[in-house]
């Protein structure tokens, strides 16, 4: 999901549904099961997420630049929530993982004529409503 306050409404926000936004909140669940082991290193995380390791360590640093999750080094060493997971909005994962350079991430261009602009604005400010009260604990418990 990409974030944007690009809205026909100044000072809303909306998010974009992504598969990049998808991936992250299920690297988050998968942290979120392993909260009182050990940290999960990345390997085990992308076999069971199913994507690649250059993909999963893009979306990690999103995640991490957002103070979502941390890192331990060394033997053992993983990543883990950097907070508990009631504390965790979903809308937040979202915005973290579109976060990343402009370098490696192209935009695409929209339509120089969009009719249905102010309906997909109105779609992303309920978005961003609804999941900024969402956290990863609902989504652990299925209170959805």
């Amino acid at each position: 999901m990409r974030m944007s306050n690009m809205s026909t409404k100044p000072n809303k926000h909306t998010l974009q549904l992504t598969t990049r936004g998808r991936y992250a909140v299920n690297v988050m669940v998968e942290l979120a099961k392993q909260q009182e082991m050990k940290p999960a290193p990345l390997s085990g995380i992308a076999e069971r997420s199913q994507i690649s390791l250059s993909y999963l360590e893009q979306l990690i640093s999103g995640l991490r630049k957002h103070g979502l999750v941390k890192s331990y080094r060394g033997p053992g060493g993983g990543y883990v929530l950097k907070k508990p997971a009631n504390d965790i909005v979903i809308s937040e994962i979202l915005i973290a993982a579109e976060d990343i350079t402009p370098a490696k991430r192209n935009k695409a261009k929209k339509p120089v004529a969009d009719e249905s602009a102010s309906l997909w604005d109105h779609i992303g400010e309920f978005l961003y409503t609804k999941l900024k009260t969402l956290t990863l604990a609902d989504v652990l418990k299925e209170k959805l």
